[in-house]
């Protein structure tokens, strides 16, 4: 018990912080995003790393702005997160706009299983709960090493409606049986994957070890990918989640222009909010043979 007691009153705190209003609240995250700049050295290395990367054009100064205006809306994600785990429906529905929740509908109307591709932007918990306060959905989870955040992220997650969410183990088939039986699937494809699991396409002109999930998924299903994106307004105003229209001829016949085309529509959403996307991950840290790791 005492080894959980930091993270018990981690949580505590968390509770008692989403009683305050937005108005407040995002202020407050925001100071916590330049406490993690700060102190946070380790995270704050990869996303220097990461945005050096990806925006060479940029001059020097204008990237560390835009690491630290990542990691000010980093903080307001994790305070915010309180909202969605505790906060009433009707102060989440205020809370998050969904533009395009017809366009799932339609989908599913028709008989075609539906796969949202939501990339990791810092807004993601948002637009999952939003549709979570919609539709009963299936997603995959990765287990936290923390006891008490994985049983609180859990209970978060599924807290509107009967929502399946699946542990990586629990494999492909899961996951295209409750598609076919009618529940849309909020796919988070972007994180670094091992080496034998991986083909390496390009992200912001560099080769990067990317999954073809999507396309296996899409064809196993026969399902149609519909592009999720959850952007944190600026000020107060909250989070706004986007369905795009339904992939024109996806999965074609090669996964790995599949997934080349997945990173380049992943790519072009990050332009357009560059200081949004989660940055802190080491997304380049599974090279190709003999290439030395960047961080």
């Amino acid at each position: 018990m005492l080894t959980r007691l930091p993270s018990l009153l981690a949580v505590a705190l968390l509770w008692l912080l989403h009683l305050l209003p937005l108005p407040l609240l995002a202020p407050l995250g925001r100071a916590l995003g330049g406490v993690l700049y700060r102190f946070g050295r380790r995270r704050r290395r990869v996303a220097d790393i990461n945005i050096d990367l990806c925006f060479p054009e940029l001059a020097a100064a204008e990237r560390r702005q835009l690491v630290r205006e990542h990691f000010a809306l980093l903080g307001r994600s994790m305070l915010e997160r309180g909202i969605l785990w505790w906060g009433s429906r009707v102060r989440i529905e205020r809370l998050v706009r969904v533009r395009g929740e017809e366009k799932i509908h339609a989908e599913l109307a028709a008989g075609r299983p539906v796969i949202l591709l939501a990339p990791h932007f810092l807004g993601l918990d948002a637009g999952g709960v939003a549709i979570t306060m919609r539709f009963d959905i299936v997603s995959i989870y990765s287990t936290q090493t923390n006891p008490v955040f994985n049983q609180v992220l859990l209970a978060g997650r599924s807290r509107f409606g009967n929502q399946l969410l699946l542990s990586r183990e629990d494999g492909v088939r899961a996951t295209v049986k409750a598609m076919k039986a009618g529940r849309p699937f909020y796919y988070l494809p972007d994180l670094n994957p091992r080496r034998r699991d991986a083909v390496f396409v390009p992200f912001f002109g560099i080769s990067t070890a990317t999954i073809t999930g999507l396309p296996r998924l899409a064809k196993a299903a026969g399902a149609v990918v519909l592009p999720c994106v959850t952007r944190i307004l600026p000020g107060s105003a909250g989070y706004e989640t986007t369905i795009g229209d339904a992939w024109p001829d996806f999965p074609g016949p090669d996964p790995v222009a599949d997934a080349a085309r997945m990173n380049a529509w992943i790519e072009s959403a990050v332009r357009t909010m560059p200081s949004q996307y989660y940055w802190v991950h080491r997304r380049f840290k599974t090279r190709p043979e003999g290439e030395a790791r960047p961080y």
